[in-house]
């Protein structure tokens, strides 16, 4: 019986640190997703075709 309860302990603490690893890898993935929308949402100056080359001397 105490070999059973022991390994019914370990086997809730390796649920327990899984649980946390895929909150935390969700997290990452949120974060990141974040920081790639925020970049494609800002919008640059667009560049006409005067303003691609030097003038000539």
């Amino acid at each position: 019986m105490y070999a059973y309860e022991l390994h019914k302990i370990n086997e809730a603490e390796l649920l327990r640190r899984a649980e946390l690893e895929r909150v935390v890898r969700q997290a990452r993935r949120a974060r990141r997703a974040a920081r790639r929308s925020g970049r494609q949402e800002d919008e640059g100056a667009v560049s006409t075709f005067r303003n691609r080359f030097v003038r000539a001397a």
